[in-house]
C-alpha cells in the first residue's frame, strides 16, 4: 500500500503511531490493517527531515529507506 519511492513502512510495522505524529503528510494508517504506510513521499527538506527521524525513532525498524530519491 506504499506509494514506490524511496520511504515505506514494511510488515514489521507494531501501529504504535510514531511516524504519523512526526510526520502526518507522509505517514498514514491503514484502519483495516492496523499498520502506518507511506500515502506519499516526502515533496520538501523538511519532510526529508522527518521522514528521516521517524525511520531513526521507529522501536521496531518498520520503516525503510532504499536510497532513491
Amino acid at each position: 500500500m506504499n506509494v514506490p519511492g524511496k520511504y515505506y513502512c514494511d510488515s514489521n510495522c507494531i501501529d504504535c503511531g510514531l511516524c504519523r505524529e512526526t510526520c502526518p503528510e507522509v505517514f498514514v494508517r491503514n484502519d483495516e490493517g492496523g499498520h502506518s504506510y507511506v500515502t506519499r513521499q516526502p515533496i520538501n527538506a523538511e519532510e526529508e527531515a522527518l521522514c528521516q527521524e521517524a525511520l531513526g525513532n521507529c522501536p521496531v525498524g518498520a520503516i525503510g529507506d532504499d536510497g532513491e530519491g
